[in-house]
């Protein structure tokens, strides 16, 4: 699987865990909801910088956000 495929998949299913729209998302990883979306079809290359804010609301590491598994958590 494209690894931006990956990443948007797995931001969409831990972000769907904790019943997010992705407005409320976007707002809290301080990010535009469209590049969100566009993150989570695969359609973006987001920066590692990105990936990071994307990890935080989600209490993960970016590398959890890139794993093929999605199943190594890193509770803060």
């Amino acid at each position: 699987m494209d690894i931006r495929a990956r990443l948007g998949r797995n931001i969409r299913k831990l972000r769907r865990e904790k019943g997010w729209s992705q407005e409320d998302y976007a707002d809290r990883a301080g990010i535009h909801r469209t590049y969100v979306s566009d993150i989570e079809r695969g359609a973006r290359n987001p920066t590692i910088t990105v990936v990071e804010k994307l990890a935080k609301p989600l209490k993960v590491t970016p590398g959890v956000l890139l794993d093929g598994q999605g199943h190594d958590r890193n509770e803060d």
